[in-house]
């Protein structure tokens, strides 16, 4: 008989953990979550205090069945899930299971949690349990029951107001509404004009080519700005004022030297492990927490799995005491007292949610280094193992040390300042540096001569440049994270998921690593940000996200939390659902048809956005054409949107005498020849010419001849090559060749007897019609 059982989360670190056990505990993987709401309305019953109605996931059945076998043969269960909200609410819904199956009495019962898998911490944690937390699995229970009233309900009424297949969610739609406006400013942005002036100066015994740079810092007694400068008429006459001022020389009128300390960053927490993964490796935020959830759970290093990292889903920067120890005797060793500070550093965390009781993302062990450990790893696990692992050292080493220097220059009354600055002490800067969004300083690692003050030197050049102010940047993820976390918006397990379902739902689109909303998206925020504007808010969200914080610490009930968010989100749900189509569709009338007079719109539909001409009230019916792949409705303009009315286009004729048209169908663009068709892969309908059109034509007719078989004269019958072999056809019937028969040498009979036999086609699928336009 098993003595104990122990339960994670996956089968690979079930595996490492039962090594570390030994041969009276047994270890088995939930495979994650067990049980889920039940996916139909009223699966959060708000008519019954918030009951909620939760079903086990059908994947994991057998999972729940192997546990409950085992069980029976056990007398301990330990419940070892992952050390968060969300392992502990798997934890509780196994119990449940189990205490429902009778299987629970007279057991031995524990909760145990580790932050890293090595065998001190697994044994520790064993030593060590307690019970499931009420708390968290209540803040857990709260997070599910909001996601799904919020989901279940706004996503239907975006099926019904926009477009099928969309949906709406508590936290992703804030994000959505981040990049969005974000879109607006770079739309709204007008540049403005600004000039640049600096001069070139060099010391007298220095050679010709080593001059060094000194912007304009102040003229006629006041300081240059940004915008002192607008214009180039301005900028020559400063320019002359300059040069008549200096006479060929700039006098040193002040030096400052200053030293300059840098400290470490603090170590990895989630969100800024995918975003250092992001501007460093170019990693998304899924491909980092998959890469890390691997190095967590365990890998094989010689013979024995081992667990590289501690747990990867944290906001804490608190590293346990054991852990610094050991980072610092590991700096020591490898990189000399020198760089190692007096004191140990430690790090506040600037959430006020931070769990401290867990610890920042760190090396399990520091002495496996990521040189030793590279071939262990594959390529991703190794990179971002070596960023965790420089990150991890760096935090505890010494500052870095810059010497910095500022000389004002003066050109008569008028100023120009240089500024350098070189690294003296690398400190922590020998083994990481931390990327940054932001555009490095002009000046860093930039060297000055020795300057004395009064010292003269020689004025080589002028130089006036054109500048213009640019817009803010597009959110890459490493920036769209740190913004999220900013705003207090999701939490580390969540940025992620926010992030893959924003570009699933093709709500957004990646212009090289920037996020661009989609004309879907925009809709989708509009209808949001017009409609259901309080939960769309950034401060709501994030109020939100404190209140389950505050369950989770057990400072209030889950309960009315739900109640007050249910009473006011279901009257604005009643309020909002008598919206028409058109209001949410958000038409833009575009001009008017030449031909007809009639306005011409674009909007959005249920299968995507498309122009109209004409109105539904209008005696003859309105005319539709569907966007390009490439047009966005936002601008798309009215040239443009007639073009699409073009189709079909008649190009001519087949040197048979067959028409040659060019169109759009349901399954893409092809040209038609007589009653035959031919796709066009590369080529546009809209500009396709005749001797382009029958270079296709002879490619289609050339591929079908090498299809084709057999035929015969005055029947439809053929055979012909296809993916899965020769088969014969009539146009309505299929019917495989057989094997021992030569598809040459078949005859019609045969044929038509092969055919006789052959089932009928499945009729296709035909979409739903779409209700009448509103």
């Amino acid at each position: 008989m098993t003595q104990n059982l122990v339960i994670v989360e996956s089968p690979a670190k079930a595996k490492t953990i039962e090594k570390y056990l030994g041969k009276d505990f047994q270890v088995l993987a939930s495979y994650g979550h067990v049980r889920d709401l039940v996916p139909k309305e009223g699966a959060v019953d708000t008519e019954h205090d918030f009951a909620m109605r939760y079903d086990v996931i059908d994947r994991n059945a057998k999972h729940v069945d192997k546990i409950a076998r085992s069980l029976k043969k056990s007398d301990a269960l330990y419940l070892a899930t992952d050390p968060d909200r969300e392992g502990e609410a798997i934890a509780w819904h196994l119990l449940e299971l189990l205490r429902e199956k009778g299987l629970t009495e007279g057991k031995d019962v524990r909760r145990v949690v580790f932050h890293e898998i090595t065998k001190t911490a697994v044994n520790d944690a064993i030593a060590n349990p307690r019970t499931v937390s009420d708390a968290l699995v209540n803040a857990q229970q709260a997070r599910r029951a909001l996601d799904y009233l919020v989901g279940f309900n706004l996503s239907p009424m975006l099926w019904r107001k926009v477009q099928r297949g969309l949906s709406a969610g508590r936290v992703q739609s804030p994000a959505l509404r981040l990049i969005c406006e974000r879109d607006a400013e770079i739309e709204a942005f007008v540049p403005e004009e600004y000039w640049k002036i600096e001069a070139r100066a060099r010391k007298d015994d220095e050679a010709e080519e080593k001059t060094f740079g000194a912007r304009l810092y102040e003229f006629e007694g006041e300081k240059v700005e940004q915008f002192t400068v607008t214009e180039a008429g301005r900028a020559e006459a400063v320019e002359k004022a300059l040069r008549d001022a200096a006479n060929g020389k700039l006098k040193v009128a002040k030096v400052d030297r200053k030293q300059r300390r840098r400290n470490p960053a603090p170590p990895f927490t989630t969100s800024t492990l995918q975003q250092d993964a992001s501007r460093k490796l170019g990693f998304t935020a899924t491909r980092t927490m998959r890469t890390a959830q691997q190095l967590y759970e365990g890998i094989d290093i010689g013979g024995e799995t081992v667990g590289l990292i501690t747990y990867m889903r944290t906001d804490s920067v608190t590293l346990a005491a054991d852990a610094v120890r050991e980072i610092r005797e590991t700096i020591e060793s490898r990189y000399g007292k020198k760089s190692l500070p007096d004191d140990a550093r430690s790090f506040k965390a600037k959430s006020k949610n931070a769990q401290e009781a867990h610890e920042a993302i760190r090396p399990s062990a520091c002495a496996r280094t990521p040189d030793e450990m590279k071939k262990n790893l594959s390529s991703d696990q190794a990179r971002l193992y070596e960023l965790i692992w420089q990150r991890t050292m760096a935090c505890q080493m010494m500052h870095a040390l810059f010497d910095t220097v500022s000389a004002d220059l003066a050109a008569g009354p008028h100023l120009f300042r240089a500024s350098g600055s070189t690294l003296k002490e690398p400190g922590f800067l020998a083994v990481y540096q931390e990327g940054r969004d932001e555009k490095e300083d002009p000046d860093a690692d930039k060297r000055l001569p020795q300057l004395d003050e009064g010292e003269l030197l020689n004025l080589e050049d002028i130089i006036t440049t054109q500048h213009f102010t640019e817009p803010p940047p597009r959110f890459t993820e490493a920036s769209l994270v740190k913004t999220l976390e900013e705003y207090d918006i999701g939490r580390p397990s969540t940025y992620a998921s926010i992030i893959s379902t924003l570009q699933d739902r093709e709500y957004v689109d990646m212009d090289g690593r920037s996020f661009m909303p989609t004309p879907l998206g925009k809709i989708v925020n509009k209808f949001l940000t017009e409609h259901f504007t309080r939960y769309v808010d950034y401060e709501f969200t994030a109020k939100l996200e404190d209140d389950l914080d505050a369950i989770s610490r057990g400072e209030s009930e889950w309960r009315p939390l739900l109640a007050d968010f249910w009473k006011r989100f279901s009257e604005q749900l009643e309020a909002k659902q008598d919206l028409s189509r058109e209001e949410v569709a958000q038409a833009r009338e575009l001009g008017t048809d030449p031909e007809t007079g009639k306005p011409v719109i674009v909007r959005l539909g249920r299968y995507g956005p498309f122009v109209q001409i004409g109105s539904k009230d209008d005696e003859e019916k309105p005319k539709f054409a569907g966007l390009r792949p490439h047009q966005d409705m936002d601008k798309i303009t009215l040239d443009e949107a007639m073009v699409l009315f073009t189709l079909p286009r008649e190009l001519g004729e087949t040197p048979e005498g067959e028409e040659v048209q060019a169109n759009v169908g349901r399954f893409g663009p092809y040209v038609r020849y007589g009653k035959k068709f031919a796709s066009l892969k590369e080529d546009d309908p809209y500009t396709i010419t005749l001797e382009r059109a029958l270079e296709v034509i002879a490619e289609k007719k050339e591929a079908d001849a090498k299809k084709l078989i057999k035929t015969w004269d005055d029947s439809k019958v053929k055979v012909q090559h296809g993916p899965y072999g020769p088969y014969i056809t009539d146009g309505k019937k299929n019917a495989r060749v057989p094997k021992d028969a030569e598809p040459e040498k078949l005859t019609l009979e045969e044929c038509e007897e092969l055919l006789a036999k052959a089932p009928a086609r499945k009729p296709r699928k035909r979409r739903k019609k779409a209700a009448a336009k509103s």
